[in-house]
């Protein structure tokens, strides 16, 4: 059952001693979501965001994300080109918890609406990030992957889905080919946000005001922040966002969009999986379509390793249905 706007208000001033509440409002949608969230006016003009999970999944996010947000220190913050949340107070509440937020400004704007404008600022924002020394994940007793278990990772997903007999030959051997192309593996591990999307950037105008989400804080495959702009409108947004990333970064991951187009599309593998776990056949048939779709398209060009000529294996709607699926399986995991 929801909470109204008035009880999290209440909660906020049991978090924070001290705290004068002169305005609240509910925040985001009321419909059948993972939190509820509230938006909080205090006496010095200043916002706060308080949110409360719906369920364990929920929580557990919530509980990342705050471990995540603690260890990006206030030095860490100053490298970054963008606001970041920070955290104010909690309580206990009914066997989960309340936690206050800095309010980050900015609005969203929709995967189908980015210009290249918006993608080469988040291409800037992502280097940022990337760029952060790995020293502070480690302390923070945070993941810290290499590439080769980076590749493993990937592998498994191949294998798993394979074991289903529901994944056309073709991108088998597609995928497994970028599995043994063993130039697109020699990256730098970087850290990484790992849970990017359309909905995790804020911004003012063109410019990327604030990141949201930080549960998979870790050190990784920098093109794991990155796969999700290969759905924008346009071959020109998405091109704008990656060479926004490589200018500030240098160029010194020449195979990233590479790896990120192979994570785009072991997203559909993903999908499948997940429908297979929960035993739905209405996603299960749902991925099928989408995999056999996807391979329709890289038929022709099925026996090259995946790169920049294989870039457009998917229309624009197909992309977006991928990604749609891919926030969904971590909305239900």
């Amino acid at each position: 059952m929801a909470r109204t706007h008035f009880t999290l208000a209440a909660l906020a001033t049991s978090a924070v001693p001290g705290l004068d509440v002169v305005e609240t409002s509910v925040f985001g949608g009321t419909g059948a979501g993972d939190f509820d969230s509230a938006l909080l006016t205090i006496r010095d003009g200043r916002h706060l965001i308080v949110r409360l999970p719906r369920n364990q999944r929920a929580e557990s996010e919530q509980s990342a994300d705050l471990v995540a947000l603690r260890a990006l220190s206030a030095g860490v913050r100053t490298r970054l080109p963008f606001g970041v949340s920070s955290f104010v107070g909690q309580v206990p509440f009914r066997g989960t918890r309340a936690i206050v937020y800095d309010f980050v400004y900015g609005s969203t704007q929709a995967l189908g609406a980015l210009t290249p404008e918006h993608s080469a600022s988040v291409g800037r924002a992502v280097a940022a990030i990337h760029t952060l020394p790995t020293s502070f994940i480690a302390d923070a007793g945070l993941p810290v992957l290499t590439p080769v278990e980076c590749l493993r990772a990937a592998i498994t997903i191949i294998d798993r889905a394979a074991a289903t007999g529901l994944v056309p030959a073709a991108l088998l051997r597609r995928w497994e080919r970028a599995t043994e192309e063993s130039k697109l593996w020699q990256f730098q591990p970087t850290v990484i946000n790992g849970s990017l999307g359309a909905a995790s950037f804020l911004y003012e105008d063109d410019e990327v005001t604030g990141v949201l989400g930080w549960q998979e804080l870790r050190v990784g495959d920098p093109a794991r922040d990155l796969f999700w702009m290969l759905g924008s409108r346009g071959e020109t947004v998405a091109e704008a966002g990656f060479n926004a990333y490589n200018t500030a970064r240098g160029n010194t991951d020449r195979q990233v969009r590479k790896r990120a187009m192979l994570y785009a599309e072991l997203e559909l593998a993903k999908w499948l999986l997940h429908g297979t776990e929960v035993r739905s056949t209405e996603i299960v048939d749902d991925a099928v379509e989408m995999l056999s779709g996807l391979a329709e398209s890289v038929l022709g060009e099925a026996s090259e390793p995946i790169g920049p000529q294989t870039m457009p294996t998917l229309d624009v709607d197909q992309v977006e249905d991928m990604l749609d699926h891919s926030e969904r399986i971590d909305r239900a995991v």
